[in-house]
């Protein structure tokens, strides 16, 4: 591979705002991806792909590197220089790369990476968490995976076309998908690709979304004609695959903290021909209140760590701190209190999280069974999905039912 100068300022840009101005990297990329229209697909992936890779190990080649926060951009330079050594890249003759010791960055790999927390490049606190919670053998395996690029998966739209269907059409743009066993709606992408672009996207045939993600509407066990809640809704994507599940009938009451999330669903909604959803903002206790006991179907996708999605969110490992673990926990347990009073009698209620803590999962789930707002309710089944088993996000599903 050969490096451009453009594209490697771009990466250079892009993490000074990423590590020094706390910006998302996402956000970051987005803007980054616009800065020449002359760049093809191959320049947008470098730079993205490159941008992400280096926020990724941070931790690991600032070490090899000899560097610490702030970074300058000497010091971004000399990271770059240990990413493409790494990768087999040769260095130009620019000036960043003056002097770069190969044998040695080699030789710092290979000392530092028989130390996981180095290996895996992730703060002290996290791995001792990750640890004490997972054990030995289990927080390897799976931190390892939540450092390997995630697969982009897709969740076909029922209300407007078949996986099959969508697998031809796809095709057709030069796209090429696969099926994944077990996973109804799924097409996973054999290659990646800008999705987004296509017309069948346009047409509200897809959504992007995990496979562990696509799980949690399936656990909810809804059916047409329900009236079902979508306590922590964001943007939206598991409402709209309930809606689809529901065949459009019934209501879906979709609510959220965050108008601007809400505003971004209702786009999404249009676009997948969804119109059995009502938009609620949660600005007071209010709209809570009014449905308690109404719901056939709660589903709780509780805030929390997102330590099973971190390969998507490379960047969240230098924003998480323990004190937010530490609040999170009260929080799910409020909204678990709270938001499942909205189940009426023989109802059934979903907590869900993208975390693989115990004490954000399970633990949260029997203090709740165990307290008063949990009397009436019983454990029908609970689902832990690990990124190195499964080979998709970490994710956690909990299916409580409501006594008649």
């Amino acid at each position: 591979m050969r490096l451009h100068r453009n594209l490697c300022f771009a990466v250079i840009d892009g993490l000074t705002l990423i590590f020094n101005e706390g910006k998302y990297a996402d956000k970051v990329i987005q803007q980054l991806l616009k800065r020449d229209k002359r760049w093809g697909s191959r320049d947008r992936g470098f730079v993205a792909e490159t941008t992400y890779d280096i926020v990724r190990w941070k931790r690991l080649y600032a070490e090899i590197a000899e560097v610490k926060e702030p970074f300058d951009r000497d010091n971004l330079w000399r990271m770059f220089a240990v990413w493409a050594t790494l990768k087999g890249i040769k260095l130009p003759d620019w000036k960043y790369f003056e002097n770069t010791p190969i044998r040695r960055i080699k030789g710092r790999f290979d000392e530092l990476s028989q130390v996981r927390k180095l290996r895996e490049s992730i703060p002290d606190w996290m791995d001792e968490v990750g640890l004490a919670e997972l054990g030995e053998a289990n927080w390897s395996k799976e931190i390892a995976m939540q450092n390997a690029q995630a697969d982009v998966i897709l969740r076909t739209n029922t209300l407007k076309t078949t996986k099959e269907n969508l697998q031809n059409i796809l095709a057709d743009a030069g796209i090429e998908t696969e099926f994944i066993k077990g996973y109804d709606s799924a097409l996973k992408l054999t290659e990646r690709a800008n999705v987004f672009v296509t017309d069948a996207f346009q047409n509200g045939f897809f959504e992007v979304q995990d496979a562990s993600s696509q799980l949690v509407a399936d656990f909810l066990d809804v059916a047409p004609g329900m009236k079902v809640v979508d306590t922590c809704a964001g943007a939206g994507g598991k409402t709209l695959h309930i809606a689809s599940l529901m065949e459009n009938k019934g209501q879906i009451v979709a609510m959220d903290i965050y108008e601007s999330k809400l505003k971004k669903l209702k786009v999404r909604a249009r676009r997948n021909g969804v119109h059995n959803v009502d938009l609620k903002v949660i600005d007071s206790t209010k709209p809570i209140k009014k449905l308690y006991n109404k719901a056939d179907r709660v589903l709780i996708d509780a805030p929390c760590s997102g330590l099973g999605v971190l390969r998507r969110n490379p960047d969240a490992k230098w924003k998480l701190e323990p004190e937010f673990l530490d609040r999170i926990r009260v929080t799910q347990q409020e909204v678990l209190q709270q938001y499942s009073k909205m189940v009426k009698d023989g109802g059934k209620l979903v907590y869900a999280t993208c975390s693989v803590l115990p004490s954000e999962n399970q633990n949260q789930v029997e203090a709740f069974l165990k307290s008063e707002g949990g009397a009436d309710f019983t454990l029908i089944k609970d689902k832990k999905i690990f990124a190195h088993i499964s080979g998709f996000d970490g994710f956690y599903m909990a299916l409580l039912e409501k006594k008649k």
